[in-house]
């Protein structure tokens, strides 16, 4: 477990107090079965913006607090407890970091302090098909304007600037357009797990570039994958904490099912594995404060064991859980869905493990 800094450990714990008082999981089902167009509770998300969550990142010129990603990442992390449907990944941290990296000055003085006091939200634009591929792109940028599609954008719906990747004359790139701008068009997605989510066409679209190239999709796109790996920790965390209360209590044959050594090693192993998952995600986050070369080698180790992981513990929550497990009025099939969702968002197991070995050298 990361060393805490003393702002960071009061960080945590005021995400903490805060998630369990406003935000319970019963807030996120009240939010899905009232059909939010948006995916989230603007009311809850104006409350985080006021506590500075959304400027975590982002220089205090801007703004911001500057406390770096290691910190926006135990917020994320307790958000992702209680599955806390916001734009706080989206926004306070892929779009942010797009900005603060290549961002000009007068782009930066434009839309960072926007995205700080939470007055914008801000989203990032990269993949055209069902499955991550950064390098496979179509849209392209010519003379100051974008066109093409763009698929499963997280929370492309709420967004007031994407954060789009195209093919322009030096290669890909980020450019930055505004999502209420001409030739932008959204459509809704309903995902499994009812996060935020749009498919997005640009015909013409006026579009500022950013600078940085293919080097900077990267550096962004790692940024957004060790934070929803940071969520993804505490999803799988909380799924297994709930588990573990219910094997204390549920009696079956005469005894509490947590008294079954078979169940008891299943449970371990549960543990083992987030122990090893916090390691990698806390390792990713402070590997990007520290601008280490290893960086993007300790993102997709990252993400492919969290993914893992996330998989072993929701699908033992439902199992553990017998027939309630599998009802829509317990929770367990909220962390069973989040998990399969979040798997896919900026790649999946197989596309980090692949990443992760190719960056070793194999």
């Amino acid at each position: 477990m990361a060393v805490l800094s003393e702002e960071q450990s009061m960080l945590r714990d005021a995400a903490k107090s805060w998630v369990q008082e406003k935000s319970p999981v019963t807030a996120f089902r009240k939010m899905r079965d009232s059909g939010a167009e948006l995916g989230y509770d603007v009311a809850a998300w104006n409350e985080m913006a006021e506590m500075g969550w959304a400027g975590v990142i982002i220089p205090e010129e801007y703004g911001g607090s500057n406390f770096g990603y290691l910190s926006l990442g135990l917020i994320l992390e307790e958000l992702g407890r209680t599955l806390t449907a916001s734009p706080l990944l989206a926004s306070g941290l892929a779009a942010a970091s797009a900005l603060v990296l290549g961002g000009s000055d007068a782009q930066k003085s434009e839309w960072l302090p926007k995205i700080a006091e939470g007055a914008a939200v801000g989203a990032l634009a990269i993949d055209e098909g069902p499955h991550h591929n950064p390098e496979k792109v179509a849209t392209e940028f010519k003379g100051g304007k974008i066109t093409g599609k763009k698929t499963f954008v997280l929370e492309g719906m709420a967004a007031d600037v994407l954060i789009v990747s195209a093919k322009g004359a030096d290669g890909i790139g980020l450019y930055l357009v505004k999502a209420a701008g001409p030739g932008v068009s959204r459509h809704r997605l309903a995902l499994a797990d009812s996060r935020g989510a749009a498919n997005i066409e640009f015909k013409d679209a006026p579009a500022e570039p950013l600078t940085g190239g293919a080097a900077l999709v990267e550096k962004v796109l790692d940024r957004a994958r060790a934070g929803i790996a940071a969520e993804m920790l505490g999803s799988a965390v909380q799924a297994f904490e709930t588990t573990l209360d219910y094997l204390k209590v549920r009696v079956q044959f005469g005894q509490v099912i947590g008294s079954f050594q078979a169940l008891q090693h299943r449970a371990a192993k549960m543990f083992t594995d987030l122990e090893l998952s916090r390691s990698a995600v806390e390792a990713a986050l402070a590997a990007i404060d520290a601008d280490s070369p290893d960086t993007p080698e300790l993102v997709s180790l990252a993400k492919a064991k969290m993914g893992d992981t996330f998989h072993l513990v929701s699908n033992e929550m439902v199992q553990m859980h017998g027939g309630i497990g599998m009802t829509d009025a317990h929770d367990a099939g909220f962390y069973l869905k989040r998990a399969r969702a979040a798997e896919a968002a900026f790649g999946n197991q197989a596309f980090h493990r692949d990443r992760y070995a190719r960056i070793q050298g194999y």
